[in-house]
């Protein structure tokens, strides 16, 4: 088990998926990519990382993901013609991508699921603890889960996984854990993962979300874990041996999650979400809210 006085400053993010469920739009674009409102969803992530003090950032891309690289990059020639033009505001979003955190990127060649992403990352992480993000879930930055989970996992050692109560009819959508109570009230431990129960077979509603801060030792289960469901090789079943085996790795812990989440990984919630981070904003907030009231009333 990894010592817990290591201090995480490594983050991976997988983003090699294809993306189908927003085809066409993703065809040529990856789904990272798409704006929600104005960033696309790729920089959210990487801000949560970056204000959880995990600075060295790797992502795990594919084929057509140049984009993702060319965003975190300087353009000096838009650069350029912006100063040309004395637009200091638009100057400053467009360097602020790249000037955020230390980027990395290596190629998952094979897409053969969550755990093989991970595993991609080996080399780059090594033996220290480190986080994993997924792109779908974009948290908001008023509730910092990221950071509440390596607190918990400088503490106690082992892995952390985020979980959030959903109604029990949706559980097969997630991975489910079994856990047990701890003296705080927001962390569990988990004695066993299921990959999308049947709501019978479930044993709890607590599902799995897009965030993970795992012990090294994840990579060694990982490679010789067989493909699972969908005959990729799952994360959740390298989890389930942690939590079984603490000698392996252990132990797991959850953060119960309950602030606000975003899902934009489903076409309705990638809406509501722009919708909602829309009216939030103090520039585009009220002129919005107005129109979305008048939409509502008169259109609806």
């Amino acid at each position: 088990m990894t010592q817990s006085n290591l201090r995480i400053s490594k983050a991976v993010i997988p983003a090699a998926g294809l993306g189908t469920r927003f085809l066409p739009a993703t065809k040529a674009t990856p789904k990272e990519m798409l704006p929600v409102v104005d960033k696309p969803a790729i920089q959210y992530v990487v801000e949560e990382a970056v204000a959880a003090g995990l600075s060295d950032i790797l992502m795990v891309t594919g084929r057509n993901k140049r984009p993702l690289e060319d965003h975190f990059d300087r353009n000096y020639e838009l650069e350029s013609a912006l100063t040309r033009k004395g637009d200091g505001e638009r100057l400053r979003k467009v360097q602020e991508s790249s000037d955020l955190a230390s980027l990395h990127y290596v190629r998952q060649g094979d897409p053969r699921g969550l755990g093989h992403a991970v595993l991609c990352a080996a080399p780059h992480v090594g033996d220290q603890p480190f986080a994993v993000l997924l792109g779908d879930d974009l948290i908001d930055p008023r509730d910092p889960l990221l950071a509440r989970m390596v607190e918990v996992q400088e503490r106690e050692g082992g892995s952390v996984i985020a979980l959030m109560e959903v109604p029990p009819e949706l559980i097969h959508q997630y991975g489910c854990a079994a856990v047990e109570p701890t003296a705080e009230s927001d962390v569990v431990r988990v004695t066993g993962l299921v990959e999308k129960p049947e709501p019978a077979d479930a044993p709890s509603n607590l599902a799995i979300i897009g965030r993970y801060v795992l012990d090294p030792e994840v990579f060694a289960i990982l490679r010789r874990t067989e493909p699972g469901r969908g005959d990729e090789i799952q994360l959740t079943d390298a989890l389930q041996l942690l939590a079984e085996d603490e000698k392996a790795g252990g132990p797991v812990h959850g953060v119960v999650f309950k602030g606000r989440r975003y899902d934009t990984g489903d076409r309705s919630d990638y809406l509501r979400a722009i919708v909602r981070l829309a009216c939030e904003r103090e520039d585009l907030g009220p002129e919005f809210r107005a129109w979305l009231r008048s939409f509502v009333t008169e259109e609806m």
